[in-house]
């Protein structure tokens, strides 16, 4: 009988720590904007908000700028976290912090060891220090369109995006990544990834939920219809 009310008791507890999910949250990328979310079309029962952080002037840790974006997010109703590269990265922080019902990381990294070797050997020896935040910006707007070609599909947002962010920024935003700390994977989390991501490469990945085919590192636009059919569903599991 006693483990009959523990059953009870469990299953009646578990259902009070899930909500239905009232907002989605989402978080851009290093060198974009919320445009880049542009192509996603979501249910309309959800209420959207994008989070910035494109105004960051300090050297702040990746878990620091989670902390000072948590309390822009209402954690008394069901809430969801969709970020895209650096975006994902800080999804993956603040859920440690939060409780959200539902975390998704597009063309993006759950720890440090998935990323590219040209980030994690500069924690040792920390090349981009060296060089000024005005050749930082300028390798990062030179490079995106070698690196990720299928950028051109919408070419004029990329590039606006990329264009408005602050030179002292993508500096910080670079260092911020090299230093990330982050080594073990958060449990409620999925993964979004293109085969053809370019930035960070799919064979650099532990393990993935979805993989687009010839999705690029730009694929929340140039694919947000698919990665957008993906997210509804998501969402509307319970």
């Amino acid at each position: 009988m006693k483990f009959f009310y523990l059953l009870v008791f469990l299953c009646f507890s578990s259902i009070g720590f899930s909500q239905e999910i009232k907002t989605v949250y989402f978080l851009p990328g290093q060198g974009s904007d919320a445009r880049i979310f542009d192509s996603l079309k979501l249910d309309t029962n959800y209420t959207i908000r994008h989070l910035r952080y494109d105004t960051l002037t300090s050297k702040m840790n990746m878990k620091e700028l989670a902390e000072k974006l948590a309390v822009n997010i209402d954690t008394t109703e069901g809430f969801a976290l969709v970020g895209v590269s650096l975006g994902g990265m800080l999804c993956v922080e603040l859920s440690e912090m939060l409780n959200p019902e539902k975390v998704v990381i597009i063309s993006s990294a759950k720890n440090r060891k998935e990323l590219p070797v040209r980030y994690r050997f500069q924690k040792a020896i920390p090349l981009y220090a060296v060089f000024p935040s005005r050749l930082i910006a300028w390798g990062a707007k030179t490079l995106q369109p070698i690196v990720e070609p299928d950028r051109d599909q919408n070419e004029a947002t990329f590039k606006s995006m990329l264009e408005k962010k602050n030179e002292q920024y993508l500096k910080y935003s670079v260092r911020m990544i090299i230093r990330w700390e982050r080594k073990a994977n958060t449990s409620n989390l999925i993964h979004i990834h293109g085969s053809n991501d370019h930035t960070i490469p799919i064979r650099n990945i532990d393990s993935t939920d979805f993989v687009i085919e010839n999705g690029s590192h730009m694929m929340a636009l140039t694919k947000g219809e698919e990665i957008g059919g993906i997210l509804n569903r998501i969402l509307n599991m319970h």
